[in-house]
């Protein structure tokens, strides 16, 4: 075949790549309500339901060609609202494929923690995670702010919600992989309390800090979702609902060199938010917390490496080679120092109700990042997702995310304004006592209410 016929084949038949003409290209105007509007407006006239299933069946296609978070489907017979899982998250009648290219499996029965879904919620689909949690990439394009990498291994879970492909979705949160992404697509993410006795049916990578997640577009719906959702067994006794909360500002993040000009000016206008919600605000600081950031990535590390044997003999494929740099830094924790980062763990965790009562506050703000969200075509230096001690910068890659998964807090993230630029979100994180979760949701549908809703970048398209 000569070179010319060759490159006619491939141009006849990119030609038809892509989603037919007739399906819509224009994302259905139900799907810009919040979730409280459409579920009166369902509740008023039913027949909406099967309408609306009919225009997102026209348009879905197109999105996620675009968007590329799906990873499987199902059909619902025209769902209320639709939930995507993540796909390290089981199951019941979809594959679980763990982010491999070569791996799936079919479990017998779903998580725990999709038992108990109201019937007008639809689990369609599975989403798109990296690696084992913890390789580089998803491959998704970020809905709202393209030049963003939704990066974290619930990746998915936020683009999908960002695209409207999904009204909420689940993803697991071990040092931030709901919060990242989630911010960086300018959507709430909600990392749960740490519950051992919620995760079955939900893929270990560092059990005593893994935890639930929700992404949705905002607190609002989230809030609005989650008798729907059936998890009031997961949640526990919750933290009693105040007036007026008492809101402690981490006076760590001003250390030196370590957080940007742009994220500390948008705490700044949390701050200003917070006062004219009537909220006290105190100067707090968490020693020895803040000293464990590290300490987290390490135990994580060390974790994945230890199941690695297991992984490998029972996934049988080639890992990414991000996957096994990961994999690498864990190697270098020795078993004295993995000891002593759990006995310290131990140690966090028991002392942590009672810094809360000494200093007074229901909540501890701090930014979501120490800079603005990297620009996925200046991506951040490294060859791990997880940072060593070794590494140039090691302050600022260890983070802010660590605080909520070392002491098995809760924690939102809340987008509050574009960076100076216009390209990207910035979001602030809130982190509660245990069993914060509904006090998370309110505090943040306040600061919402005050703040508005981050515009997108639609000039990045």
């Amino acid at each position: 075949m000569s070179p010319a016929s060759t490159q006619d084949a491939i141009n006849r038949y990119l030609a038809t790549c892509g989603a037919e003409p007739s399906c819509g290209q224009a994302q259905p105007d139900y799907l810009a309500l919040s979730l409280r509007e459409r579920h009166a407006r369902l509740e008023a006239n039913p027949a909406l339901a099967a309408e609306w299933a009919a225009q997102y069946a026209q348009w879905h296609e197109h999105a996620d060609q675009h968007y590329r978070c799906l990873v499987s489907t199902r059909p619902v017979q025209a769902p209320w609202y639709r939930l995507g899982v993540k796909d390290t998250v089981d199951v019941a009648g979809l594959p679980t494929r763990l982010g491999l290219r070569s791996y799936r499996h079919y479990p017998a029965r779903s998580a725990e923690a999709l038992t108990w879904l109201d019937p007008r919620v639809g689990l369609t689909c599975k989403v798109t995670t990296t690696e084992l949690n913890i390789a580089f990439g998803g491959g998704c394009r970020n809905p709202r702010f393209p030049s963003i990498d939704a990066s974290g291994s619930s990746t998915g879970s936020a683009v999908s919600v960002a695209a409207g492909l999904c009204d909420i979705s689940l993803g697991t949160d071990v040092l931030g992989s709901v919060r990242w992404p989630a911010s960086h697509c300018g959507m709430v993410g909600l990392r749960m309390t740490h519950k051992a006795e919620s995760l079955a049916g939900v893929f270990p990578l560092s059990p005593r800090m893994d935890a639930l997640g929700w992404v949705a577009r905002s607190a609002d719906d989230l809030e609005f979702m989650l008798p729907l959702l059936g998890i009031e067994g997961l949640l526990g006794e919750q933290q009693p609902l105040k007036q007026h909360y008492r809101v402690g500002f981490l006076a760590h993040v001003h250390e030196p060199g370590l957080t940007s000009a742009q994220m500390l000016g948008m705490l700044g206008q949390v701050r200003d938010a917070m006062t004219e919600l009537g909220m006290a605000q105190a100067e707090v600081e968490m020693p020895e917390l803040w000293a464990s950031r590290g300490d987290a990535w390490q135990l994580c590390a060390r974790d994945a490496w230890l199941a690695s044997a297991a992984w490998q003999q029972a996934f049988d494929c080639e890992l990414h080679w991000s996957t096994r740099s990961a994999l690498e830094v864990g190697a270098g924790v020795s078993d004295s120092e993995y000891q002593r980062i759990q006995q310290r763990m131990d140690q966090v965790r028991a002392g942590i109700d009672g810094w809360f009562d000494a200093a007074q506050v229901d909540f501890v703000v701090f930014p979501m990042d120490p800079n603005r969200p990297f620009d996925r075509r200046n991506p951040q230096p490294g060859d791990s997702t997880i940072p060593s001690p070794a590494d140039s910068d090691y302050a600022q890659k260890i983070s802010f995310t660590p605080l909520a998964s070392f002491s098995g807090l809760p924690a939102i993230t809340v987008p509050i304004t574009q960076s100076t630029d216009g390209k990207a979100a910035l979001a602030v994180q809130i982190m509660g006592r245990r069993d914060s979760e509904r006090q998370l949701l309110d505090i943040a549908k306040r600061l919402q209410a005050r703040v508005g809703q981050v515009p997108a970048d639609h000039q990045g398209e």
